[in-house]
């Protein structure tokens, strides 16, 4: 077996970080009121999580050549990773203004901004972005604060109203 790639040492890390996680979820207090344990919906997203990341495991593993990190210099970096550093930064303003937007309409616009970024930027697409962030945000928000009774960051903005 030739060197591992980065991505290896990345899905060892997350599969490591995974165990410790479900190792502290072992360690959740049993509160006694609910039908279930406090400790079973942690468990079930590392399972999931875990299983996501034997499959990034393995097709780190398949991988042949890897890319140095800083090809082309600082340019080429950003080239590079530049769907990755703006999800960051759109993700990084969206929980700076979340006390005055809120989960509502910082999740519509964090979506509907990612989506933009990311995607096509024709007027139709745009126009797609929108009715996707507004359709999906707003129906997580209506799960959780209607049907898991979630208390969710209102905002200034609908405080106000």
């Amino acid at each position: 077996m030739g060197r591992l790639n980065r991505d290896t040492y990345v899905a060892l890390f997350l599969l490591f970080a995974c165990g410790v996680f479900f190792w502290a979820t072992l360690q959740v207090e049993d509160m006694g009121y609910g039908t279930i344990g406090s400790e079973v919906w942690p468990q079930l997203i590392l399972a999931v999580l875990f299983a996501l990341t034997l499959g990034y495991l393995f097709q780190s593993l398949r991988k042949q050549q890897e890319q140095p990190l800083f090809e082309g210099g600082v340019r080429g970096f950003l080239r590079r990773y530049r769907n990755a550093l703006w999800c960051y930064a759109l993700f990084f303003l969206f929980l700076i203004t979340l006390p005055w937007l809120g989960m509502l309409l910082g999740g519509i616009l964090f979506v509907f901004l990612a989506l933009t970024v990311l995607g096509e930027r024709t007027p139709r697409a745009v126009g797609i972005h929108a009715l996707i962030a507004l359709g999906s945000i707003t129906a997580m928000w209506a799960i959780f604060t209607f049907g898991l009774r979630v208390i969710l960051p209102e905002g200034e903005v609908f405080s106000v109203l």
